[in-house]
């Protein structure tokens, strides 16, 4: 047992680190052992030896994936997206949430109105496995969604969520994305919704200058100042002339959001239930909803208390 907690902890060290999403799988998994190792080299010879002979399910992810798998019959569980039928695995972020339903919470009221707006094209950017872009999808059978996905695992992983869910008409899934790109997509739309997820790169993508038609999309977009300084303010300034912008905050995540209880869950310490809803974020991120000031919507606010 003791043998077996050390590993757990060995392994949480490793699992919690973020994966910048420009870096392939196996260059995060090389940079979170290098991170490892400089914080303990013997936690990482172990955390590497046990890895080797311990099966997956019998390490604290692979325990608790499936566990919550099992509860939820890999089925999305509440928010926005309940009900979709969800892929086993996630490409750069945190899977347990997403099948929770609890992924992005903050967000929910933004995604609510979006779907109420009916828009004719959704574009996702930086679309990982599909969470937004097969859920927007179900949530808006009129409308057609662009996503797009650098890695090719995300790109097969939404192929497959997009047949589960019977949306692959309506879904177009398609590599990186630069301004060209995505100013192609929009040009034919009066109004469309674009969420973006792109680890800093939205710096290039969201100028209003090359793509003059994001001056009548509404935007959903994670920032990523820890990236790229300064990032929210400059991109806010960019929009200020034709959108309400608001800036949403990531609130605490609490192991109370892990509504599942069983004897393993019991025996690990209370940290591992944190990070198990935590998302894995490197920092307090946030989100910028900006509306354009001649359409319909009001943005939301949410700053430090």
């Amino acid at each position: 047992m003791l043998l077996v907690c050390r590993f757990w902890i060995a392994d949480g060290l490793v699992i919690r680190k973020t994966r910048i999403r420009n870096q392939s799988p196996q260059m995060f998994k090389r940079n979170c052992c290098v991170c490892l190792a400089r914080e303990s080299p013997d936690m990482a010879r172990m955390a590497n030896w046990l890895r080797a002979v311990i099966p997956k399910e019998l390490r604290p992810i692979g325990y608790i994936e499936k566990l919550v798998r099992a509860k939820t019959g890999s089925r999305v569980a509440g928010g926005p997206f309940e009900g979709m039928r969800y892929t086993d695995d996630t490409v750069g972020s945190a899977y347990v949430p997403k099948l929770l339903g609890i992924y992005e919470r903050e967000l929910n009221g933004c995604i609510e109105r979006a779907c109420s707006l009916n828009f004719p094209v959704i574009v996702d950017v930086g679309a990982a496995e599909g969470y937004y872009a097969i859920g927007m999808a179900l949530r808006n059978p009129e409308a057609k969604v662009v996503a797009f996905e650098m890695e090719a695992k995300g790109r097969s992983l939404m192929g497959q969520m997009a047949r589960e869910n019977q949306v692959s008409h309506q879904v177009e899934i398609r590599g990186r994305c630069e301004p060209e790109d995505l100013a192609a997509v929009l040009a034919n739309h009066d109004r469309a919704l674009v969420i973006c997820d792109v680890e800093g790169y939205e710096d290039i993508l969201l100028n209003p200058q090359a793509s003059p038609q994001l001056g009548r999309c509404h935007l959903l977009v994670e920032m990523h100042d820890f990236i790229i300084p300064n990032i929210t303010e400059r991109i806010s300034e960019r929009f200020a002339p034709s959108h309400s912008v608001g800036r949403i905050w990531q609130e605490p995540r609490m192991r109370s959001d892990l509504p599942y209880r069983s004897l393993g869950l019991s025996l690990l310490p209370g940290r591992y239930l944190d990070w198990a809803v935590s998302e894995w974020r490197p920092v307090r991120m946030s989100w910028l909803w900006a509306v354009p000031k001649s359409g319909e919507g009001k943005t939301s606010d949410h700053h430090d208390s």
